[in-house]
């Protein structure tokens, strides 16, 4: 059975939904950590509903924050336990993008993920997964998990949008370039990349810019 995922929303400025931007958040941190990002955006993409559901899980390393699944390194989980969370956090997420589009009215291809460290690590499991094709990945300081099943499991291949920040020191700015080349050798077509001067694990204005391009001008936001 899958989990109902907490959820804050900030209503289309035009009163009228024609797309919709999914906020995921990062190991410990929740939907309203970035939920705020709703107002820049707004400004410029008001015909855009933007959510920003709580991870399914408590935090063991961040009590008063959520995850999507247990992180071994820094949480003492085994690997198996973060498989199996992931496994089930992405049935989670299916089920709530699912049920969004049926709510809210929307096609796929008015739906995007904006994801944000593991926010990003489930956007880019999630979406290639989904037999409709969603209208695009933002993906801020994360990476790739599992490059090696994507050309095998891959059901639709929807444009991304990589960002990282070149000081990050939670998750290396590697890990950017090696996204993208795994992305590209999978049939991808469309793969953006922005690196964050001087930045580190977080996102930045030119990076926010840079998203905010991408929904208006990629996406069609």
């Amino acid at each position: 059975m899958t989990r109902v995922l907490q959820t804050g929303r900030k209503e289309a400025a035009s009163g009228e939904t024609r797309s919709c931007v999914v906020f995921l958040h990062g190991y410990g941190a929740n939907g309203a950590d970035l939920l705020g990002l709703a107002d820049p955006l707004a400004e410029h993409l008001p015909d855009t509903l933007f959510v920003a559901p709580d991870a399914p899980e408590e935090c063991a390393g961040s009590p008063m924050g959520f995850q999507w699944f247990p992180i071994p390194w820094l949480d003492g989980s085994s690997e198996e336990a973060s498989m199996q969370g992931m496994a089930r956090a992405l049935e989670d997420l299916h089920a709530f993008l699912d049920a969004l589009m049926v709510d809210e009215d929307l096609l796929p291809e008015q739906v995007a993920l904006f994801g944000f460290s593991q926010g990003t690590m489930m956007a880019l499991e999630a979406a290639p997964r989904r037999e409709d094709e969603l209208a695009g990945l933002v993906c801020f300081s994360g990476r790739l998990l599992q490059p090696d099943l994507l050309a095998d499991e891959a059901l639709s291949r929807p444009r991304v949008l990589l960002v990282h920040g070149d000081q990050d020191d939670v998750v290396p700015v590697e890990s950017l370039p090696a996204a993208a080349e795994a992305l590209q050798g999978a049939g991808w077509k469309e793969v953006f990349a922005h690196i964050q001067k001087g930045t580190a694990h977080g996102i930045a204005p030119d990076g926010l810019g840079v998203a905010l391009a991408f929904l208006r001008d990629k996406c069609g936001f």
